[in-house]
């Protein structure tokens, strides 16, 4: 299969490197070409817009920051439904709002009869560079099937949720869940320090115990000892949380906990740390961990 992959960011780079070093022929499409060099070099091909990777490719995989990028990407005037190609399947990684996705399918559907998997992953850039990131997927059985072997090269899990757009309903669960623990840990070190107790020991002290999670033994030491890298920025959880707000509103689905979490990364966003690592939300606490 003739694959193709659009977005090398922060989580499409890694996936990509993974992809050639499982030995597919990989073709490429950035908006800025320069975040590419070093996958061109590595022996990935470069296209100059996404029509001329649907020229060629059977499956194009995308990683963009939000439902603008993917429209633009897949529908935009030289986007990949503007020909009439080799592409059968589009697999999106982006984290975008379900009805966007469906949306989206549909006109893609009518434009040149691709399929659309949504594909959103979890696990982050780690989890992108040691090929142990999990995906949620929403589409066809059969077209995710075809897909799998090239999923492999950079995931752990793939799991089928539904029609088009379940993948994306579970990746806002999934960032509930990750946003309202990050909130609740930074908060929770907020009263280790405000009352004389070592915030940099929390995780070793609850290690094993009800209150331990990966993100729990991942962020303490984020947190508490940052390092200026960004890995997952606030605004892009931000996004996440804008999204789960529109979807739960529409659905009359009651959420306070990630309603509030949702004002604790607004505020951080406020303070100037958008473009900042999300363990930066500790700073909305005022508490300046050893900076």
């Amino acid at each position: 299969m003739n694959i193709g992959f659009c977005g090398l960011g922060r989580m499409g780079q890694p996936m990509v490197r993974r992809l050639l070093n499982a030995g597919h022929q990989v073709r490429i499409w950035n908006r800025s070409k320069d975040k590419g060099q070093a996958l061109i070099e590595a022996g990935a091909h470069w296209c100059d817009t996404p029509a001329q990777m649907a020229e060629q490719c059977e499956a194009v995989f995308l990683c963009v920051f939000d439902a603008q990028a993917v429209h633009d990407t897949v529908l935009g005037e030289q986007g990949l439904a503007s020909v009439q190609g080799a592409l059968r399947i589009v697999v999106d990684h982006s984290s975008i709002p379900p009805q966007a996705t469906r949306e989206m399918a549909a006109q893609l559907q009518q434009r040149c009869g691709a399929h659309w998997l949504d594909a959103p992953v979890s696990g982050g850039v780690g989890g992108a560079e040691q090929g142990t990131l999990a995906i949620m997927a929403g589409g066809q059985a059969a077209q995710l099937d075809r897909v799998r072997p090239v999923l492999a090269a950079y995931s752990q899990r793939v799991t089928l949720m539904g029609a088009v757009g379940a993948g994306q309903v579970t990746k806002l669960c999934n960032q509930t869940i990750v946003a309202t623990t990050l909130t609740a840990i930074a908060e929770a070190l907020s009263l280790a320090n405000d009352n004389g107790v070592d915030a940099s020991k929390i995780s070793e002290a609850l290690g094993g115990g009800w209150a331990d999670s990966v993100l729990l033994q991942l962020f303490v030491p984020r947190m508490t000892t940052p390092d200026n890298q960004v890995k997952a920025s606030v605004d892009t959880m931000l996004k996440d949380l804008n999204t789960v707000a529109e979807l739960a509103s529409a659905s009359h689905t009651s959420m306070p906990v990630a309603h509030a979490a949702q004002q604790t990364y607004r505020a951080a966003h406020r303070l100037g740390l958008g473009a900042d690592d999300v363990a930066r939300i500790t700073h909305v606490n005022s508490y300046n961990y050893g900076e």
